[in-house]
């Protein structure tokens, strides 16, 4: 059995290596993603050529230290691929995503994409969406509380993201309540319930999005999802 973070790296390295020469991808944002990005550094030493659409200011330090060039997403009509983790992924291959809190702009990218690839650690497929992580919702600072009490009559506890005792914002520099469900059996309902609430800009379930996923067990194997 191997650790956590060398399952990450294994699923991150294999998905890395399913990008194309000349492709431009969407790049993800989070602790799996990291290991994207250094395969992907790897790769270009040996010869890659590769474009990138970061998701996060993080992302973008990152890839500008491996020496991934850059390019904004509105510069490009469609991207190749995008591949990004999640912080759960459900047998029907819906996501709960937000955990580092940039899933706005992680849907901005793979929705530009031809495919959004999933790079996950077993730990992260779940019988049901919500049970264990709590669903990220990103709203505005302007009249939160209300939002929150409107996100509430969904069926969760919406807590508002802090650090050091102040609010938590995004690159946005919007505020993230994090939503405790007892569960999520119907991620499509609960999405579009979500969409319709004044106040909520986005939120972390991605529902059909994902196309394959790439999974590492315990031993550092990895398969595909189609």
């Amino acid at each position: 059995m191997i650790d956590q973070n060398a399952q990450k790296r294994a699923a991150a390295f294999a998905a890395a290596d399913l990008v194309p020469d000349g492709a431009t991808i969407g790049l993800g944002t989070g602790s799996t993603f990291a290991f994207v990005i250094a395969r992907l550094g790897e790769r270009l030493r040996q010869g890659l050529s590769v474009r990138g659409v970061p998701t996060s200011r993080t992302t973008a330090e990152l890839a500008q230290q491996a020496g991934i060039p850059l390019v904004d997403l509105d510069a490009v009509d469609r991207l190749d691929l995008a591949i990004d983790g999640a912080d759960e992924v459900d047998p029907h291959k819906n996501l709960i995503k937000g955990g580092g809190g940039a899933h706005l702009r992680e849907r901005l990218v793979a929705s530009a994409a031809a495919e959004m690839v999933v790079v996950v650690d077993e730990s992260k497929l779940v019988k049901v969406l919500g049970a264990v992580f709590p669903l990220p919702v990103e709203v505005s600072p302007l009249g939160w509380t209300h939002t929150a009490r409107r996100i509430a009559a969904t069926g969760c506890e919406p807590r508002r993201r802090e650090q050091h005792g102040k609010p938590w914002q995004t690159d946005n520099g919007n505020y993230v309540l994090d939503c405790r469900y007892p569960g999520i059996p119907d991620p499509a309902a609960l999405q579009r319930l979500l969409d319709g609430i004044v106040g909520v800009v986005d939120h972390g379930l991605f529902v059909g999005m994902a196309g394959r996923v790439v999974v590492a067990d315990a031993a550092g194997r990895v398969r595909v999802l189609p």
